[in-house]
C-alpha cells in the first residue's frame, strides 16, 4: 500500500479538513454584527452565563477526555496500534467527549457574540464530527467487537441525549 492510500486509510484529510474549520470559526467575521445594539446589551448576563456554561463544560469534557485516553492520543481518527478501547470515567458518559468540547466551545461563543454566521458554522462542524466520528468508530469497532454494545449504551456528543 503507498503511503498516500495510507493517509486516506487512517483519515489524515479528516484532520486537515478539522483544522481548516477550525481555522475558519476563528477568522469568521461575526454576522450580524450585534454589539452595541439595546438587545445585545439587554441580554449580556445570558449571553455571559451561556459562555461560562458551554466554555466550562468544554474545558471539563477536553480536560477529562484527553487524560482518559492520553497513552492512545491522536489527531487521527484511526485508532494507535496496541490501543484499549476506554470506556470509563467521562467515556462512560460520551464516546467522543474531545469533539463534544470543540461543539460546546463554538456553540458557546455563538451564543454570546449573538453571530449566525457562527452558529451556521457549528452546524457544520456538528455535521462533520458526526462524520468523523463515525468513521472512527468503524475502524474501533474492528479492533474491538465490544464497541458495538459500547455505543449502544453511551451517547455519542451530549450527555443522556445524543
Amino acid at each position: 500500500m503507498n503511503s498516500d492510500t495510507s493517509q486516506k486509510k487512517r483519515g489524515s484529510y479528516l484532520v486537515v479538513l478539522q483544522f481548516a474549520l477550525m481555522l475558519g470559526f476563528a477568522t469568521l467575521p461575526v454576522y450580524p454584527e450585534p454589539s452595541g445594539t439595546e438587545l445585545f446589551e439587554r441580554l449580556a448576563t445570558l449571553r455571559w452565563l451561556a459562555l461560562a456554561l458551554f466554555s466550562g463544560s468544554a474545558l471539563i469534557l477536553g480536560t477529562l477526555g484527553s487524560y482518559s485516553i492520553r497513552k492512545y492520543l491522536t489527531p487521527l481518527p484511526y485508532p494507535v496500534e496496541n490501543n484499549q478501547l476506554v470506556t470509563t470515567g467521562i467515556y462512560s458518559v460520551l464516546r467522543h467527549p474531545l469533539y463534544s468540547a470543540l461543539l460546546f466551545a463554538a456553540l458557546g461563543w455563538s451564543v454570546f457574540s449573538m453571530s449566525i454566521s457562527h452558529l451556521l458554522l457549528t452546524v457544520t462542524g456538528f455535521l462533520f464530527f458526526n462524520f468523523k466520528a463515525s468513521k472512527e468508530e468503524k475502524w474501533l469497532t474492528e479492533r474491538h467487537p465490544e464497541y458495538t454494545a459500547y455505543a449502544r449504551q453511551v451517547k455519542k456528543f451530549i450527555p443522556w441525549i445524543y
